[in-house]
């Protein structure tokens, strides 16, 4: 498996994921710009990402971060989104590493490389403790921080009444 940033090339196959993974209430693909839009042109989504990953032109609210999607054999298989700061809702809600596994692909352990390999990541970026949620109600995601290193600080009741699970992982120099 490699983690790499989007391309042209995957257009097709990564709306096809952002419409598998609306059936788990899951954004597979992230816009600052809002709900990411099918209809709107590819590349200048592509730049979007860029320019976040640069921490340039971020907008408020977000911070610096990075987009890839994991590849198995040529096919896009999850994704991840790695914020290389937390303001005070991805403290409380989505921490430093949010990623997914298309339906097809799950079970397999390709969630667990894909966290394994964005803690490198961060490491580069030179964060140490890493917060990662989940659900409670995600049991798989769970197991996976946890055995990735994951120890549970709390849970939190969201204001929608979502109750989120979250995790520090320290990442060793």
């Amino acid at each position: 498996m490699i983690l790499r940033p989007l391309v042209l090339a995957d257009k097709f196959e990564a709306v096809q994921a952002h419409k598998e993974l609306a059936f788990d209430n899951f954004d597979f693909l992230l816009d600052s710009l809002g709900k990411y839009d099918e209809t709107g042109e590819w590349t200048a989504y592509l730049d979007r990402l860029e320019s976040l990953r640069r921490g340039e032109q971020v907008p408020d609210g977000w911070v610096p971060s990075t987009f890839l999607v994991a590849e198995v054999d040529g096919r896009i298989i999850g994704r991840v989104s790695i914020r290389h700061e937390l303001n005070d809702y991805l403290l409380m809600r989505a921490g430093h590493i949010g990623y997914g596994v298309r339906p097809q692909f799950r079970g397999r352990g390709y969630a667990k490389e894909i966290l394994l390999m964005a803690l490198e990541i961060v490491r580069g970026l030179g964060v140490r403790d890493v917060l990662v949620t989940c659900s409670e109600s995600n049991v798989a995601s769970s197991n996976v921080i946890e055995s990735s290193g994951g120890v549970l600080e709390n849970m939190i009741v969201t204001e929608d009444g979502e109750r989120v699970r979250r995790y520090w992982i320290v990442v060793p120099d």
